[in-house]
């Protein structure tokens, strides 16, 4: 999580799109800021008044919820804020040229100009470019600080227990990660990740249920397309140094923000956990070949 001031208002702004009735002064408030200081930051880093950024964010959010759902013009006016058809008919003409009855029949681009590069990220989020370079290095690195972190604080919790607990055998808890997992639903979770971060970063809404009972046949047709495209996203991301862009995940009613490289470094240990389970599975299963799953060899 960033706690800049900036991303602090990026997030609560997340969190306040259908908020209709909260001022700027309201959301300056919720970041411990004065409504004038507020206006002052947000403009210097997005070149926008909070204001005017917000009213941007819905349009954009307007102009998707045109082109992918079937409610009226007016359903959607109302949900951007909008009291009439007609003020919002004025406002998105003003931004897209065009009124929204007819841009809906020849869809254009979804994103207006803006100096910061901060727009709506279908389906409920926002996308926040980086302001700092981050490389694929920098990356690797934190997570090798992160595993010795952690390890240290695993030896502090360790040093309160007694011998009996140290030397008692070990039943994995899945607590909080997977409930009764199976091989099934462990592989299925695995490609499950992939697409799910796919989805949120093609601005697209995953479906769970995919995972219920899911045949091997489709784990492999899922992963056939998901994998690749994971994999080119996160290519990219490496190569053009954008781990550190942010972005925004409302989920019910907890708006988290993660930046890229975070993404990763999550889809990686939570895989390397279930595979671990998986491969396990797999040998006990009659199906050993697979070196425990340990990536030094291919890598190498």
């Amino acid at each position: 999580m960033t706690t800049d001031a900036f991303a602090a208002f990026v997030e609560v702004l997340a969190g306040a799109l259908d908020e209709h009735e909260a001022t700027t002064a309201e959301l300056a408030a919720r970041v411990r800021l004065s409504r004038s200081h507020l206006d002052r930051l947000v403009e210097a880093a997005a070149g926008e008044r909070p204001g005017q950024l917000r009213r941007r964010i819905l349009l954009e959010r307007a102009a998707y919820r045109l082109l992918t759902g079937s409610g009226s013009i007016l359903d959607v006016a109302v949900e951007a804020g909008y009291g009439s058809h007609e003020a919002f008919t004025r406002a998105f003409s003003r931004a897209y040229g065009v009124p929204p009855g007819e841009w809906r029949g020849h869809p254009d681009r979804i994103r207006l100009d803006a100096p910061s590069g901060l727009h709506f990220h279908p389906p409920n989020g926002l996308r926040v470019p980086a302001r700092d370079e981050v490389s694929s290095m920098d990356l690797i690195r934190t997570m090798v600080d992160h595993h010795i972190w952690l390890l240290r604080r695993m030896l502090g919790q360790a040093a309160t227990l007694s011998d009996e607990q140290l030397d008692q055998p070990i039943t994995i808890s899945v607590e909080g990660i997977d409930d009764d997992p199976t091989l099934r639903s462990l592989l299925s979770r695995l490609v499950g990740q992939l697409g799910m971060w796919h989805a949120n970063l093609a601005g697209e809404t995953y479906d769970f249920a995919i995972e219920q009972g899911e045949s091997v046949q489709s784990m492999r047709r899922r992963l056939d397309a998901v994998g690749p495209a994971f994999a080119a996203e996160v290519g990219e991301l490496c190569t053009t140094n954008r781990l550190d862009e942010l972005i925004v995940c409302p989920g019910g009613d907890k708006v988290e923000v993660y930046t890229a490289g975070a993404m990763i470094a999550h889809v990686l240990t939570f895989a390397s956990y279930r595979r671990t389970l998986a491969v396990g599975a797999l040998h006990d299963a009659g199906c050993d070949d697979l070196d425990s799953g340990d990536p030094i060899r291919w890598i190498s």
